[in-house]
């Protein structure tokens, strides 16, 4: 049988967004009109039955078709008024306005008896307009309610993830933050002393001037050197341009934070990734400043990019602190000290891309001026090449044991220490590189020599 349905169904769908069925005839008609209106509608489910125009109830096809072949049941019913038959088989109906909702529909429909599970279903959708439902329809549409109530609550769920990682990262930041914020203030809170005190004495130093205007000039050259007039002159702009420079690292660390915090929703916005990246490492400064870790960066001259910024510096954030949290685990040498390098280019690779490969580290010199040659994989025949936006982070660390490198992007999975990692990093990392952007995530990891992964966006 066909089956209608709505594909714009949503949670607050109801009866009147199904396909119903508008068929009715008078009571007092012969049985032989219900037969021939379900010989000419071989889908109609069920007719309303109406006394004067006004209901009385509904007779099914499959109700009618059971009673015909009864012995004697055509004989019996077609050539005497339908109100006969109604009354021979008359059961209780579900009538339900049209304003219920699909999903409470669905649950009366399927707590009927068994022996009336799959009778239709009346809707009432004015005070005399009654119709009939396909019980088979409704129970489609509430499967396809179902469904989108899973998806949502999926997104939902993988959402409020996103948000923990979020929040969980943004605590871990406040400390280097506050440590970095820390000597900008005490910069500006300081000479804002000095600044103040500075002024009061210029000003009693004018006020002299103007009292002594006529008196001898020696008073007020007196003045001057008691409060040190020269250095102050000199002092006072230097002090001003110690406050200016401040103030600009604490606005481009709290840009830095804000780029960072800001998840937009559905829209793209065109985006410079290394700008991105000097943002998070802005961020991080703290952690690899203090850690005696080396950043390295070999960026190109990249176009912008549409993308979701704050989810791609979540990423770039995400990335590095592993990286820092790798090489601070395993302290290398003074000879070996820990570095991250940083390379960005546009590489012209296949549509297809299924699995991006580069050099193994333990084939390249990793030194501040080397750079990794990427080697990719030839691909096929005939396959498109588009331009991809690639990013690669790479450290020295540890590198990541072969045995659970293919369960390192599942949710919950972590190798740190209870408390210090949710689990989540990697696996909201992959999503939002892979799921949100179209793009890959390639991790290649050699233990005992270090550990890359490369984000592949894509430029169209």
């Amino acid at each position: 049988m066909f089956y209608y349905l709505n594909k714009n169904l949503d949670l607050s769908s109801t009866l009147t967004d199904l396909h119903l069925y508008n068929a009715h005839l008078e009571i007092d008609q012969l049985g032989v009109e219900v037969a021939n209106f379900f010989e000419e509608n071989k889908l109609l489910p069920g007719i309303i039955l109406t006394n004067l125009g006004k209901f009385v109830g509904m007779i099914s096809q499959q109700e009618f078709i059971k009673t015909l072949s009864r012995q004697y049941g055509r004989e019996l019913f077609l050539n005497r008024p339908i109100s006969v038959l109604y009354d021979f088989i008359k059961y209780e109906l579900l009538v339900l306005p049209g304003d219920t909702y699909i999903v409470d529909a669905a649950y009366k429909a399927v707590k009927r008896p068994q022996e009336l599970i799959n009778e239709p279903i009346v809707v009432q959708v004015s005070p005399d307009n009654y119709q009939v439902l396909e019980t088979q329809n409704l129970l489609i549409a509430q499967s396809h309610i179902h469904k989108l109530a899973k998806d949502l609550l999926q997104q939902q769920t993988q959402a409020q993830l996103i948000q923990t990682e979020k929040l969980v990262m943004l605590g871990q930041m406040v400390a280097g933050l506050a440590h970095e914020l820390r000597n900008p203030i005490n910069c500006v809170a300081g000479n804002s002393k000095f600044i103040s005190g500075y002024y009061q004495d210029l000003i009693g130093l004018i006020h002299t001037y103007e009292e002594n205007i006529s008196q001898e000039i020696e008073e007020v050259e007196d003045l001057k050197e008691e409060i040190d007039f020269e250095f102050i002159k000199n002092d006072y702009f230097e002090m001003i341009k110690s406050i200016e420079l401040a103030a600009e690292q604490m606005m481009q660390l709290v840009k830095s934070l804000h780029s960072f915090s800001h998840m937009e929703g559905t829209k793209r916005q065109e985006t410079n990734i290394n700008d991105c990246l000097d943002s998070t490492l802005l961020i991080l400064k703290n952690r690899w400043k203090y850690s005696e870790v080396e950043i390295i960066k070999n960026y190109a001259d990249l176009p912008l990019i549409l993308c979701h910024s704050g989810q791609v510096g979540q990423v770039f954030m995400n990335l590095i602190t592993n990286a820092l949290d790798a090489l601070e685990e395993h302290k290398k040498s003074d000879s070996e000290p820990g570095k991250i390098w940083i390379y960005t280019e546009v590489k012209n690779l296949s549509e297809n891309l299924d699995r991006h490969l580069v050099k193994s580290i333990n084939e390249v010199e990793i030194n501040s001026t080397s750079e990794i040659e990427a080697s990719v994989i030839s691909t096929q025949d005939n396959q498109a090449i588009a331009p991809w936006l690639s990013i690669r982070i790479v450290d020295n660390g540890p590198g990541i044991p072969y045995k659970i490198q293919e369960q390192i992007f599942d949710r919950f999975f972590t190798t740190k220490v209870a408390g210090k990692g949710t689990g989540l990093g990697l696996a909201i990392t992959h999503q939002i590189v892979v799921d949100k952007h179209r793009g890959k995530l390639n991790l290649n990891s050699t233990p005992g020599v270090g550990t890359e992964f490369e984000i592949l966006l894509p430029m169209d």
